[in-house]
């Protein structure tokens, strides 16, 4: 497991939307929903995302990802006049249709996920892969067919295309990827990424994650603060209290369970470091949610 898995794992559409499709020019849809991600895939003719002053061409082969919670609008051109409000009742499955958007909103549940919004700009943009082009085409027969448990099938492969697509535009030299990673990569920080992803409760030190990447402690300390922006163990503790946020969530976990489950043997040490990192105690945090 690695960071990217960690975030996408709490990613998922429900319920995800086939834009009216009866469209003709000109023609706008405004999406005002606020979720924190839409995903958009032409299907059938091309259109543009507008976001205030920023405006987007989207083709049919390529897919599109809107960050939220700003409101924004697809449409036949870069200047729609106005729009109409997308409304799921509303949508057909008419593939025949002139134009036809097949979108998806997801809400980003807890800290954990959340990361990911912090790096990706407004609007993206990634051409379909030859994976991505056979999954279209897959996608497609589904609208058309509409046989039993479609709504599931349709909602989990938008997530396979959502995942695909960021992978995608993080791999570009253009794209602001977070610094971990294009450290996943490298011989020696990679696999202390990796074990720190793999087991966050461990009692890492960085004797034992120098180890594991088989280098010195002073190389790994040097090399990971130079790719990732901090040093190992400065790191581990940020993402054991992102872990910890997302857990001081559920009905029945208490701070000392929550300690445990990150790697503390304590609640007092655990509550020291999540105020430190938070800004202020487990207690406080998970009453203000």
């Amino acid at each position: 497991m690695d960071p990217y898995d960690d975030l996408l794992r709490g990613v998922r559409g429900e319920g995800s939307v086939l834009g009216v499709s009866s469209l003709s020019p000109p023609w706008a849809l405004r999406f005002t929903a606020g979720a924190p991600l839409t995903l958009c895939i032409p299907m059938r003719g091309d259109g543009w995302i507008v976001q205030g002053d920023v405006a987007r061409p989207v083709k049919v082969g390529e897919t599109a990802i809107v960050r939220g919670p700003e409101p924004f609008v697809f449409a036949d051109t870069d200047s729609p006049r106005s729009a109409m409000d997308v409304r799921p009742e509303g949508a057909d499955g008419d593939m025949s249709a002139h134009t036809v958007l097949l979108t998806g909103t997801y809400e980003l549940g807890g800290e954990v996920t959340r990361r990911l919004v912090q790096v990706l700009p407004p609007v993206i943009v990634v051409a379909d892969d030859h994976d991505c082009s056979s999954m279209r085409d897959y996608l497609e027969i589904q609208l058309l067919r509409r046989r039993p448990g479609y709504q599931i099938v349709l909602d989990r492969l938008l997530d396979w295309m959502l995942v695909c697509t960021l992978r995608d535009w993080f791999d570009r030299p253009e794209a602001q990827a977070p610094r971990w990673y294009r450290a996943l990569a490298d011989d020696v920080v990679g696999p202390a990424l990796r074990a720190i992803h793999d087991a966050p409760s461990a009692p890492w030190t960085l004797a034992s994650l120098a180890t594991l990447a088989g280098a010195s402690r002073t190389t790994l300390a040097k090399r990971f603060t130079e790719l990732v922006g901090e040093p190992p163990l400065a790191y581990l503790t940020g993402w054991r209290m992102a872990l910890a946020a997302d857990l001081l969530s559920e009905r029945d976990a208490t701070v000392a369970s929550v300690a445990r489950r990150v790697g503390y043997s304590d609640g007092f040490g655990f509550s020291a470091a999540f105020k430190r990192v938070k800004g202020v105690s487990p207690s406080a945090f998970r009453s203000g949610r």
